[in-house]
């Protein structure tokens, strides 16, 4: 959904766009003594940190009024990379569309931002296992004038449909028969709602989560969040799984990662980090939800 959540397919021009919330050189660690265990990982713990990439998108990792990058995965990340003997989390702002990029050119160690697993996004980096699994809605005005329930509404209604640039959500909306015309993309959720505020657009479409989310910051205002659902492509479910993001190169630490990751779920201290971010039990991931079924799409 999103589940961004969006598409990597972007300009590399996007990398000049990120900004260190702390100052972090870049990484000098060779891919041979990754996989050994000397890269990545050794580093961060030698160090006492590691530098996550994060485009400020609430929920999933943004900074506050204080300036404290935050969220569910940035607070995911530091619950799990503490007791893995890494006390500082670092973060590095990009653009959504620059942040496998930014990775694979070592800006930053991981992608802490809720990213959606796609088979598309497999083949350039490495998955932990889900964070979250969270479905599709829309934010419409007050009443649904144009009863918009699904993407098949919006192509039914030829209603302008608002997403965020490289959002998973564009190409559902495509395939589901909404016209390309008809799709309207914005660089984040303010300019989406701004959009929708000023009749730019009929609907945006995001999660569920990150939808709910944004309403909150406006509340009072003439618009209302549709109920969840899960698209369906050619008779298959679109879910979307956050997850975070790795180096292929970093296979030991995506295992150590996901091996803490598997403690909290099991210990039942996964939702406690992620509830006050809007996220419910209904979104935790089941036994079954891992990247390397997400990645078969």
């Amino acid at each position: 959904m999103t589940s961004s959540r969006r598409h990597f397919l972007r300009t590399a021009a996007m990398l000049a766009g990120a900004v260190p919330l702390a100052a972090a050189g870049c990484s000098t660690t060779n891919p041979e003594q990754e996989r050994q265990g000397g890269g990545t990982l050794a580093r961060a713990k030698q160090e006492g940190k590691i530098r996550v990439g994060f485009a400020n998108e609430a929920p999933y990792g943004y900074t506050d009024k204080t300036g404290k990058l935050t969220g569910e995965a940035p607070e995911l990340a530091r619950a799990i990379f503490k007791e893995l003997g890494i006390a500082n989390v670092e973060g590095v702002q990009v653009d959504f569309g620059g942040l496998i990029g930014g990775l694979n050119a070592k800006r930053f160690d991981v992608i802490a931002a809720g990213m959606f697993i796609t088979p598309e996004r497999c083949g350039a980096v490495a998955f932990s296992d889900p964070e979250y699994v969270a479905k599709s809605a829309f934010m419409v005005p007050k009443g649904n004038p144009k009863k918009i329930l699904k993407f098949e509404d919006v192509a039914r209604a030829k209603a302008n449909l608002g997403v965020l640039t490289g959002a998973v959500e564009a190409g559902y909306a495509e395939k589901l028969g909404v016209p390309k015309n008809k799709i309207k993309t914005f660089a984040d959720q303010p300019s989406a709602y701004e959009g929708l505020k000023a009749g730019r657009i009929d609907a945006i479409a995001l999660t569920r989560i990150s939808l709910a989310d944004l309403l909150s910051k406006h509340q009072g205002e003439p618009f209302e969040v549709t109920e969840a659902f899960t698209p369906v492509i050619d008779g298959k479910e679109q879910l979307g799984a956050g997850a975070f993001a790795f180096r292929k190169a970093d296979a030991d630490l995506l295992k150590a990662f996901n091996d803490k990751l598997a403690e909290f779920k099991s210990g039942n201290k996964l939702l406690p980090i992620l509830q006050p971010f809007g996220f419910t039990q209904a979104e935790m991931p089941g036994p079954d939800d891992t990247a390397a079924e997400f990645c078969k799409g």
